[in-house]
């Protein structure tokens, strides 16, 4: 192992790209890399972990995907306690209130402790040890410390407040409606003055204690300007209360005219049972919260929490967290694997659905890397950690998944333009309900007047505006996820729905992306083993799985391969070197004719029947003459065929772009069913061809495996990767495919398309309910069939209708992929 002298990337010297400059050769991760040592001074390493063309996990890589070598920083969202669901960048690391639209703050589900385990025993608690072990005392094992747990915190506050709200309210919402039960309106208590004043006894602590967070968050809202439901909720509650409390202690202040029986009509019952009702949505919410973050608790519970560590002296149990890159680790049968790393002892097969998505357990020895929340089967051995905590490939796929379902699809604009005008235009149509009833209403019209207003501000809910685009993301992110489906940002997740075509590569997309060397033929004078060692030789540099099958075929054969300096790659093109003093090319026929090799016409023939099979030729030459052919065989997945059907099924063209030579992609192509092809095109004709279908109209995503897409994976509308496939196409892609099935893409689209029709379903329904509702609590109906809305309904409307755009969100957790 060796640096990148130029981005400081750890990087195998057997299958880095390499180059030489004043007698000194040195290890790149990628071609970037290395154009910028042959063309300037290297500076300092920044050090990191490079993408090194090799897969580790489906995420944003440290290294610099020939673009950049700033690392990409980790966005507050991904680290923070606590956050907003609603209001964007709003994070904290202690529950609370949203500083803008009053929320509860919810916890993130991806948020890991830092602090460390403790041990201690159940019969002597002041035996206390940060690791597992005995009780020197009794000899009892430790049992790990039971940490309080601030998660349901808030639900569990408002769920004590709903049942005290409650059990105070009922009777005072049974005196207000005496006169409707029979036997008990004749009763002259029952409108007398002990009746008011038990209302007023009883509504007091309801509305001051149960409903103190609710005042708290409206006054908060109005000294930050962020009007919000509180604001409305604050105002019109506390509007029934303080009038009520006036209209008891001081009815004199009234006219005549208000009084019914000598007393002044009052409002408790609907005060207090209005704070019933918010409070029991606030519950209702908070436990559908609970629930949106489940895919990513599903995935953190992948991992085991602890790890056998190997040391001298036996196995000792740590906790994950405590496991560090290098560490040798014993995994049992049964057992989940713990992090990222490589068999150094044993072997074994694991179950790596969770990766492949096939039962099929995969055998393992030792040198075969393994995966941290794969299973053990029947087999132990023992692993060396490469990659641990946030590294491994689970902690990516958590850290992607989180800051996705965090992330703004372009139409919440929409719902947020609506809801930056929507408290203060209700507030507006509230002052304008109370002015029309006291100047148009019948008598008492003071007492029509506050009612009506009050039913305006209390039914009006931009919580269900604001909440119906997060929350349909949040959870449609996450189902896409426990499927392999990784979405980088809302923004790709709307943009895949307006797919028209998609553009594929062939190697590692349609194809396994393992190409095996399959023929080895040398003109004549070239013996066989040393034209395969002098090529092979060559390509160990190269990043490409072309060159890994050449590679690989060398060892299969038992060749040995040779030290190469003065080595160059030419993207799309091929690879030139020395090998043994040997100058050796290999690549298309033009590019060889480019370097000034002559006389490819035989070894063209010779290479038609091998294209027409399917298989990639590549010319060889030596000493600046044409030398053979290495053809190498790379098998269409057996998902392929079925996933392109769905694909056609779901209405998308596709089109296959390769560099390959034009016979082997029409053999691919026919048994694909796929019509438009294009051959030998280079990476920089690949974004061009995307640009000419989007020009023409087409909604285009493109999806690819190689650091050659990379180009190409951006200038798509989404582009998708394949999980199988390199850093840097992951990088540049706003999907990835965990599993690199290309059935995965339909997964996807489906996906998009039922998570922005819930989106719409949710912002249709919010809309409506707001848009009918308020005009009916105005008193709209009244003058046509004498109806009005009581605050009450108002505030059960205003409750049910938040829980029933995240219930409607939550469907999206068994929607059919």
């Amino acid at each position: 192992m060796t640096q990148d002298p130029i981005c400081g990337m750890t990087v195998d010297e057997t299958t880095a790209i390499s180059a030489s400059r004043d007698g000194r050769t040195a290890y790149f991760c990628c071609e970037h890399c290395r154009e910028k040592f042959l063309s300037q001074a290297a500076p300092s390493p920044a050090g990191g972990s490079c993408c090194g063309g090799k897969p580790k996990a489906p995420a944003p890589p440290a290294c610099c995907g020939g673009k950049s070598h700033a690392h990409a920083a980790v966005t507050p969202a991904a680290t923070a306690k606590y956050f907003c669901p609603m209001c964007a960048g709003v994070e904290s690391e202690k529950p609370g209130d949203c500083p803008k639209c009053g929320m509860a703050l919810e916890r993130n589900p991806a948020w890991k402790s830092t602090a460390k385990t403790i041990y201690t025993c159940p019969m002597h608690p002041e035996v206390r040890q940060d690791h597992p072990g005995d009780c020197p005392k009794c000899g009892m094992a430790l049992e790990p410390e039971a940490i309080a747990d601030d998660e349901n915190g808030e639900l569990v506050d408002m769920t004590r407040r709903l049942w005290f709200a409650a059990a105070l309210s009922l009777p005072v919402f049974l005196l207000a409606m005496a006169h409707f039960i029979p036997g008990l309106g004749s009763q002259s208590w029952a409108a007398g003055d002990a009746s008011r004043w038990i209302q007023f006894l009883l509504t007091t602590p309801v509305v001051l204690w149960a409903g103190w967070p609710f005042f708290r968050r409206g006054w908060r809202s109005l000294v930050s300007g962020h009007l919000n439901m509180f604001t409305l909720i604050s105002i019109g509650v506390g509007a029934a209360y303080l009038f009520s409390v006036v209209a008891m202690l001081a009815p004199g202040l009234f006219p005549h005219t208000m009084r019914h029986g000598g007393h002044v009509a009052i409002y408790f019952e609907a005060a207090a049972v209005i704070i019933v009702l918010v409070i029991l949505g606030q519950v209702l919410e908070l436990r559908a919260h609970s629930r949106t973050g489940s895919a990513i608790k599903a995935l953190l519970n992948l991992a085991p929490p602890t790890a056998r560590q190997v040391v001298p002296g036996g196995d000792n149990i740590v906790q994950l967290g405590q496991v560090k890159v290098g560490d040798w680790l014993r995994v049992v049968p049964g057992d989940k694997i713990p992090v990222d790393g490589v068999l150094v002892e044993g072997h074994s097969s694991v179950g790596e659905s969770m990766i492949t998505g096939e039962p099929v357990p995969v055998e393992k020895s030792t040198g075969d890397p393994v995966t941290a929340g794969t299973v053990n089967g029947t087999g132990s051995f023992v692993m060396r950690a490469e990659r641990v905590g946030d590294d491994t490939l689970l902690g990516q796929i958590v850290k992607m998944v989180a800051e996705a379902q965090r992330s703004r699809a372009p139409i919440q604009g929409l719902a947020d333009r609506v809801a930056g005008i929507f408290v203060p235009t209700v507030l507006v149509v509230s002052v304008l309900t109370f002015i029309l009833w006291m100047w148009l209403g019948p008598e008492p019209k003071l007492a029509y007047a506050i009612v009506n207003a009050v039913a305006v501000l209390i039914i009006a809910c931009p919580c269900a505006l604001g909440l119906a685009t997060p929350m349909s993301i949040m959870v449609g992110i996450g189902r896409g996820a426990l499927e392999g489906v990784l979405v980088k940002n809302a923004e790709a997740l709307e943009r895949l729905e307006k797919i028209t075509t998609l553009v594929v590569d062939k190697t590692g997309t349609l194809t396994e992306g393992r190409p095996k060397l399959s023929d080895v033929l040398p003109a004549d004078g070239f013996a066989p083993n040393d034209f395969l060692r002098l090529a092979a030789s060559l390509e160990q540099n190269s990043e490409h799985p072309l060159a890994a099958a050449i590679v690989q075929g060398a060892k299969e054969r038992e060749i040995p391969l040779e030290t190469v300096t003065g080595f160059r790659s030419v993207t799309g093109g091929g690879v030139v070197g020395t090998v043994a003093g040997r100058a050796v090319m290999i690549g298309k026929p033009d590019f060889l004719r480019n370097e000034s090799i002559t006389g490819m016409e035989s070894l063209e023939a010779a290479a038609v029947k091998l294209q027409e099979e399917g298989k990639t030729a590549m010319f060889v030459a030596i000493d600046g003459k044409p030398a053979g052919i290495l053809a190498v065989a790379d098998p269409i997945k057996a998902t392929t065929a079925r996933a392109i059907e769905e694909l056609q099924e779901l209405g998308i063209k596709l089109v296959m772009l390769t560099g390959d030579n034009s016979r082997t992609a029409a053999a691919v192509a026919k048994q694909l069913g796929i019509d438009d092809v294009q051959a030998e095109i280079e990476p920089a004709g690949k974004v061009a061809h995307i640009k000419k279908l989007r020009a023409e109209g087409n909604q285009v995503a493109m999806a690819g495996d190689g650091i050659n897409d990379a180009p190409a994976l951006s200038e798509a509308e989404v582009g998708i990767a394949m999980g199988t496939g390199t850093d840097v196409a992951m990088e540049s892609a706003g999907i990835t495919l965990v599993r690199g099935d290309l059935r995965g893409i339909a997964q996807a689209i489906r996906l998009s398309r039922a998570t922005m029709r819930n989106i719409r379903q949710n912002l249709f329904f919010a809309f409506l309910y707001n848009a009918l509702g308020i005009p009916v609590a105005a008193g709209l109906l009244y003058p046509f069939f004498g109806l009005l809305l009581s605050p009450i309904l108002a505030g059960a409307a205003m409750s049910l209708s938040s829980v029933s755009v995240i219930s409607n969100a939550l469907r999206l957790r068994s929607a059919k992929l």
